[in-house]
């Protein structure tokens, strides 16, 4: 399913160093359809500029949101997907976590030749594996090195998957005695630093079941991998740690804000608060992409400072300008999505398709190695 807004060609990011040169621009709206979106008018430059897509996703609406510019238009294509949340992408390869799985996708270029020219697709990820994790609550996931890791909130731990198991456990935090399918936690969020996991986020330093909902509103921690030690306490529900420009950053969701942490110190600062429950997040030269979920009253993570201080909640992609904590381009989803979870910006994929359930291209597609190609023939009719 693909819907698109339409406006004025943005001129407003320079492609070399990716620096908007000016505010949010006006809104282009499209109304027409259930999962319609509002974003800025600068926006689909700025995917031009930085030469890239963004990826996203929502388990509530169980969607894989793929953010694609086509000169002055925005295309948000879905993919359903059964509960997706984690994802890792990179030009060659997406791996998504869902309820019970793990899909892995591979960037297929022979594929993308055989696809209508003028449907712009630089790349089409097809599926080839499925790992069936059973439902472990699979949080973020991220490329260390060659491995691929996962948060595995359930059973409170960092895993990677091997043909045999359902997932390895490969560590988790000192104060958590044993696995068990718990969520003692919440452990959820995920930094690679220098090619492996370095820093975690959690709700609670908890070894009970469910004991860190106790203090949902100010018991998150951040934890050092290496030494187990918890560098900082008293945050506001933290997600989403990532190592950038040589320092940690983080997202305090129940606050709406994008943060810095002093290791040295344990200080936190806010960089600047957004309408949303944040969570999701990457970085492109100044620029940070911040997912926004708008967290309705039934959703049982609402008792928070957010809450409280901003009824109007958005749900969404922001993007910040980290030098001077402005924000400076913003896609905004339709009540229909409440919620986002990941957020990636695909670098050097512009027009990506992500292809999962089509019978017709499943079934008529095959990607041999190359030296199997050469000698791919057809008799003639």
């Amino acid at each position: 399913m693909t819907w698109q807004s339409r406006g004025s060609e943005s001129r407003l990011y320079n492609a070399r160093d990716c620096v908007p040169s000016t505010a949010v621009t006006d809104p282009v709206r499209n109304t027409t359809d259930a999962l319609a979106s509002v974003h800025a008018g600068n926006f689909p430059g700025l995917l031009q500029a930085l030469k890239g897509s963004l990826l996203a996703t929502t388990f509530q609406k169980k969607m894989l949101i793929v953010v694609r510019s086509d000169a002055a238009a925005l295309h948000t294509h879905f993919v359903a997907l059964e509960r997706p949340m984690g994802l890792a992408a990179d030009a060659k390869r997406l791996y998504v976590g869902t309820s019970h799985s793990v899909y892995e996708f591979r960037n297929l270029p022979v594929i993308a030749s055989r696809f209508d020219p003028s449907a712009g697709h630089d790349a089409v990820y097809l599926k080839r594996n499925e790992h069936v994790t059973g439902s472990i609550d699979v949080h973020e996931i991220a490329f260390a090195g060659d491995e691929c890791w996962y948060v595995n909130t359930l059973f409170s731990c960092l895993c990677t998957l091997d043909a045999e198991h359902s997932f390895v456990p490969r560590w988790r935090p000192p104060f958590v005695t044993g696995y068990a399918p718990e969520d003692r936690c919440h452990l959820n969020g995920m930094a690679i630093v220098e090619g492996r996991p370095r820093y975690v986020t959690a709700l609670g330093a908890s070894n009970a079941p469910q004991g860190w909902r106790d203090n949902k509103r100010a018991g998150g921690i951040l934890v050092d991998v290496d030494s187990g030690q918890v560098i900082v306490r008293g945050l506001s529900m933290p997600h989403s740690p990532r190592w950038y420009r040589g320092r940690l950053w983080l997202l305090e969701s129940g606050r709406g804000s994008l943060a810095t942490v002093d290791l040295a110190t344990g200080k936190v600062e806010t960089i600047i608060q957004l309408p949303g429950f944040t969570r999701g997040l990457d970085f492109c030269g100044p620029l940070a992409f911040v997912g926004l979920s708008q967290l309705r009253a039934s959703n049982p993570f609402t008792d928070i400072p957010l809450t409280d201080q901003n009824p109007d909640r958005a749900s969404g992609i922001w993007v910040v300008n980290i030098e001077s904590g402005k924000t400076v381009a913003f896609l905004r989803f339709s009540a229909a999505i409440e919620e986002i979870f990941a957020v990636q910006l695909l670098r050097g994929v512009m027009f990506p398709h992500i292809v999962e359930r089509d019978a017709e291209i499943l079934g008529s597609m095959w990607a041999l190695p190359p030296a199997a190609m050469e000698n791919v023939e057809f008799s003639p009719e």
